[in-house]
């Protein structure tokens, strides 16, 4: 079987590397792919917006499975392309992936069908929103509809700081047309979760809980990125919490776009805050979360083909479990001086030979780039150091003695990744 992975990120070498394991592969193609993956794939330098280009590719060579990995092509409809092509392809239709594609569209679904989530306000005009933020008494979060990288949405602390991020987002339009309608929420204080689940529109398929950390610095101070690190499993999260967020969010949501005319395939990321008991969905996500799909698939001991396969041909009913590898998972993403605004780029990374033979430790790319036998970095998330102990202690402990290992001007990495659950 050949297999096409789209996206050249950190949870696309983790999706290779794992799908490199399955028995059943033959090949695997990744575009654009990064300098890691291009060690256990054939990586192809295409545009990953350029849905035409891709459709060539996979007839050309013959692919049996896409897989896409970026928001960004499914949100543009490339699940509908491949499958009107007859082409096997992982992922949600456009329709479904407007849960990731539009705050908006996410919030007026949960709240008809009584999903738990923030009270809101959806504003298009820049004078009616900054009225109602006068009215209101911080913390209160403002968001982006559309997609922004990880980057779209803002805890307001104080009233100052709300009217310049309004005025960024609409008038200045740092994120472009995806910040010209705006959801106004409330702060909703709690435990940070994510919850991952393969679905095939009907049935889901739950992966393991993770926390990711999404502030650039220790103790979650700094500007927002796209994921400076993530563990798994979340200590916080018992049976009875899982009841909740599997029966209450998860499982309603797919019912509910069904309901709507949705039949949503792929992976459903709830990205969530705990209050006791209680989930409430801060956001979802239309695909595997980066970096939560390292440490995750690194857990993993089933093969990950037949559950692919199973979501679409809607058949997931007949995969009764999954199966993990004990302990604790943690990955640490190492980013370039200058990340999440301005990274910078081209400087050698030194100490990854010493890790490839350590069976605890894996190193995940992301913005890397391979040149005679030598990596650079190429992006602001360079790497995701990936690591698996028998406690939450153990797994700081390895993978920040494998983080130790790796070198390279600028390089910057936050120091408490997991720590949260080693207090717990």
């Amino acid at each position: 079987m050949k297999v096409l992975v789209i996206g050249g990120g950190g949870r696309e070498h983790a999706l290779v590397w794992k799908l490199s394991r399955s028995k059943d592969i033959k090949a695997i193609y990744c575009i654009p792919g990064n300098g890691g993956i291009s060690d256990i794939a054939e990586c192809v330098s295409i545009d990953v917006g350029r849905t035409e280009e891709l459709l060539d590719f996979s007839k050309r060579k013959g692919v049996d499975l896409v897989i896409v990995g970026p928001e960004n092509p499914l949100a543009e409809g490339i699940v509908d392309v491949f499958e009107e092509k007859g082409i096997p392809i992982f992922g949600p239709k456009k329709q479904g992936a407007m849960i990731e594609g539009s705050k908006i569209f996410a919030k007026e679904l949960m709240e008809r069908y009584q999903i738990p989530t923030a009270a809101f306000r959806v504003f298009d005009r820049y004078d009616n929103a900054l009225t109602y933020l006068e009215s209101l008494r911080p913390p209160y979060v403002i968001k982006a509809d559309g997609l922004c990288a990880g980057k779209g949405a803002y805890v307001i602390r104080d009233q100052e700081e709300g009217r310049n991020v309004l005025k960024d987002v609409m008038v200045k339009e740092i994120h472009g047309e995806a910040g010209r309608k705006i959801v106004i929420e409330e702060y909703l204080p709690g435990i940070e979760a994510s919850y991952l689940a393969f679905t095939d529109g009907t049935s889901l398929l739950p992966l393991l809980t993770s926390q990711d950390h999404k502030p650039l610095l220790d103790d979650d101070k700094g500007p927002n990125t796209g994921g400076m690190g993530a563990y798994t499993p979340i200590p916080f999260v018992n049976d009875a919490v899982e009841g909740e967020i599997r029966s209450r969010v998860m499982q309603r949501t797919i019912d509910a776009m069904r309901d709507e005319g949705i039949t949503y395939k792929g992976v459903l990321y709830g990205g969530l805050m705990l209050q006791g008991n209680d989930p409430y969905v801060i956001e979802f996500n239309a695909r595997l979360g980066d970096p939560e799909t390292q440490p995750i698939l690194f857990k993993m001991e089933s093969d990950i083909l037949p559950i692919l396969w199973a979501c679409i041909e809607g058949k997931l009913h007949t995969i009764k479990d999954i199966q993990w590898k004990d302990g604790v998972s943690i990955c640490v993403v190492i980013t370039s001086r200058g990340y999440p605004d301005k990274p910078e780029k081209g400087f050698i990374i030194k100490g990854l030979e010493k890790l490839k033979d350590r069976e605890d430790v894996v190193v995940f790319h992301a913005g890397t780039k391979k040149v005679d036998n030598h990596y650079y970095t190429s992006g602001g998330r360079v790497l995701g150091v990936t690591a698996v102990g028998s406690t939450y202690g153990d797994a700081m402990k390895r993978v920040y003695d494998a983080v130790s290992s790796i070198e390279f001007e600028g390089m910057h990495y936050r120091k408490d990744i997991g720590a949260k659950a080693v207090i717990k």
